[in-house]
């Protein structure tokens, strides 16, 4: 009777102490549970999440030292007090309490963890689902290990108690040795062979995981077992390939159309939404071309031009432009949409004058071009219908960089600005005063400049065979 009011009394305190101690390690769940603003807050819920996970570990384990300290320790040098024992049944006796506190602390591991589900899953709900942090726990090899065997610990304990027949401590200390040993070496080879029929696939799933984060999607992992870690590896086969497949849709989305403006799409929730922006807009076109298709067959038409575009249009995607769309021999490019840029007037110019000096005079047998580029207030959106949609740029802005381009023939250059990029882009870059022009549809004359482009002499355009003529 004395032992059992002793270890009631000292598990009372030792349960007090945890549950004070749980109860403010656990403040943040109880904070985030009770705000008003807790879904709009994710500070509260990255704090509450944390917690949840960390519960398991934190209350069912490291409070593991109050029932050793308050309970088992005291409890068993009153029961060999009390009970007038032999001082070696201390050994078996406190080994029988440590392997209880501990399987009592595995126990109180999973039902915590099992508890704080319904709190991750409403946080979850609420907030984006989070993927690795650095918070600790118990992993599943521990888990393991630790349980299983632990179990058959407890029932071979609980059988030498039965049977031991009432031996003294040095029979007890022998029917726990024995217990002990036999069930530990038992369960531990069940244990581990268990643990690698579920580490395995676990292991393949998380390289699976890994090479589809580093990008190579479409990798397959093997499905060695028809259980549910098989359909779970099916499952994730099924879910690589679809993901390869859209990798593929994005990659051809992305060739036919630029990779700024397929990303704005693809990304953007309004990109469907026509906004009037402040742009730059490029427009280039190859000189002579009509008189060159006249002569060269189609194959060498379309070779030269694609030639062409792959020199221009890295140099327009360095400037930060995108080409909004290709007319023909010519291209328009777009500067400040759908990424702004304050700087748009000013990256368009420097584009011009770079891909004038590429292509009129970088020596490779390239067509000579005329560029113009103009400034002003656009609408950018997608444009079309009936399944069809382009993302382009509408604005009398679009078809005065159009004639501006068309003016390089007349005065001669290669480049031509209007006053209202030359008024944006500051003192940043010489320019020459080609005076006040007439434009086709525009009623007043416009001013235009010319950007001093320094290269050596003009390149002359190239006959059909490439040679310059």
């Amino acid at each position: 009777k004395q032992i059992e009011m002793l270890i009631a009394a000292l598990t009372a305190i030792s349960i007090s102490i945890c549950f004070f101690r749980a109860r403010r390690f656990m403040t943040p769940i109880r904070t985030w549970v009770s705000s008003e603003s807790r879904r709009e807050d994710p500070v509260l819920a990255t704090a509450a999440w944390e917690t949840a996970v960390s519960v398991p570990a934190a209350v069912a384990l490291r409070e593991m030292k109050w029932p050793i300290l308050l309970v088992a320790i005291p409890g068993v040098i009153g029961t060999v007090g009390i009970l007038n024992l032999s001082p070696w049944s201390v050994i078996p006796l406190m080994a029988g309490s440590l392997l209880a506190i501990g399987y009592g602390g595995v126990l109180h591991y999973f039902a915590l963890e099992g508890g704080m589900r319904p709190i991750l899953k409403e946080i979850n709900r609420q907030h984006r689902p989070w993927a690795r942090t650095g918070v600790r726990v118990w992993p599943v090899r521990s888990k393991l290990i630790a349980a299983l065997p632990l179990i058959n610990i407890i029932t071979g304990l609980v059988a030498a108690a039965l049977s031991g027949g009432g031996g003294g401590g040095a029979s007890l200390g022998a029917d726990v040795l024995i217990a002990i040993g036999a069930a530990f070496a038992a369960s531990l080879v069940l244990t581990l062979m268990f643990l690698g029929s579920i580490m395995r696939p676990l292991k393949d799933l998380e390289d699976g995981i890994r090479l589809i984060r580093e990008g190579q999607y479409g990798v397959t992992i093997p499905v060695t077992t028809p259980d549910e870690f098989g359909e779970l590896s099916a499952a994730f086969n099924g879910m690589s390939k679809g993901l390869a497949e859209r990798e593929k849709i994005r990659a051809t989305f992305a060739t036919y159309m630029d990779g700024g403006v397929a990303h704005h799409i693809l990304t953007s929730d309004t990109a469907g939404a026509g906004a009037e922006v402040e742009v730059s807009l490029l427009f280039c076109d190859v000189r002579e071309f009509t008189s060159f298709a006249a002569k060269a067959q189609a194959p060498d038409v379309l070779a030269r031009l694609n030639h062409l575009f792959e020199a221009v249009v890295p140099i327009i995607n360095g400037h930060g432009g995108h080409v909004n769309k290709f007319v023909g021999d010519g291209l328009l490019a777009v500067f400040g949409a759908p990424e702004p840029y304050a700087d748009h007037a000013e990256r368009a110019v420097r584009c011009a004058i770079a891909m004038a000096q590429r292509v009129n005079h970088g020596g490779s047998g390239l067509f000579s071009v005329g560029i113009g580029v103009n400034s002003g207030r656009v609408v950018a959106g997608s444009i079309g219908g009936a399944g069809r949609l382009e993302y382009s740029v509408i604005g009398d802005a679009v078809n005065v960089a159009a004639r501006v381009e068309a003016a390089t023939r007349d005065l001669d250059d290669e480049v031509l600005i209007t006053e209202q990029t030359r008024l944006a882009i500051g003192g940043t870059i010489e320019l020459v005063n080609r005076g006040l022009i007439e434009l086709r549809g525009k009623p007043e004359p416009v001013e235009v400049w010319a950007p001093v482009v320094q290269t050596a002499e003009r390149r002359l355009p190239v006959s059909p065979d490439g040679a310059v003529s």
